[in-house]
């Protein structure tokens, strides 16, 4: 890991982001991200990537000092998570922190389990996406995917964000659903009289499921929010909310 290209590189894979789904973030062309990759970052766009991975421009550049705004200053911050995932540390301007929840046995052995808050576990993330997308921190929270029904545009163990706040069904976009206790994250279409239809991107293993609204109640199938992160901003409810 030499260069900026190389540690690039590397911060995509740990993303689960593609050179063409980062370049489309940019605004540039996949070529022009290749050319990172073999030749660096550009001096001119360090800041602007640095911000977006949630890491220090000088750590991108030249490799040296803390990976992370957050890091102390002789951390040992080489590569293998996906996201910084913090506890009590100061935040850097410009960022927020998400709580983390994860899903636990409500008894021991009885196979049933809840959503809770994992204590003292939170993600950072840069406040400006947020404000763009019209997202306040304060309605989010942060979830860890289980399974491969949504494979391969969100893998297992990744981390995703929610918006508490956006629960009213766009069909086709993402939510978050709380099902049961158990956490599932699906594609959503709304049904007549209230009904819902969740599609898995991995829909050749888990197909389509259609509830009523009933069933909905019967099952505790609840709406948790709108799935706006995973490892990158969820562009497109711009486009949606000026529509």
């Amino acid at each position: 890991m030499n260069t900026s290209g190389d540690r690039l590189r590397i911060l995509l894979r740990e993303c689960h982001l593609s050179a063409t789904d980062f370049a489309a973030n940019r605004k540039i062309t996949p070529q022009h991200v290749n050319n990172w990759f073999k030749r660096g970052v550009p001096m001119a766009r360090l800041d602007e990537v640095a911000e977006l991975l949630t890491v220090n421009a000088r750590w991108l550049r030249t490799g040296e000092g803390p990976k992370h705004p957050t890091d102390p200053a002789n951390e040992n911050t080489g590569g293998d998570t996906q996201v910084a995932i913090h506890q009590g540390r100061h935040l850097a301007r410009g960022d927020v922190e998400i709580q983390i929840f994860k899903e636990v046995e409500s008894t021991p052995g009885a196979g049933r389990t809840v959503l809770t808050e994992a204590p003292g576990q939170k993600i950072r993330l840069p406040l400006q996406p947020l404000q763009t997308l019209g997202i306040d921190p304060k309605n989010c929270l942060c979830v860890v995917m289980v399974g491969s029904s949504m494979a391969d545009k969100i893998q297992d163990g990744s981390l995703l964000a929610v918006d508490r706040s956006q629960t009213q069904v766009i069909d086709g976009e993402m939510y978050a659903l709380e099902h049961g206790g158990i956490l599932r994250v699906r594609y959503v279409y709304r049904l007549p009289n209230g009904g819902l239809r969740l599609r898995s991107h991995n829909h050749s293993e888990y197909p389509d499921e259609l509830f009523t609204a009933q069933e909905m109640e019967q099952q505790h199938l609840n709406m948790l929010g709108w799935v706006f992160w995973w490892s990158t901003f969820n562009q497109r409810r711009n486009t949606l909310l000026l529509r």
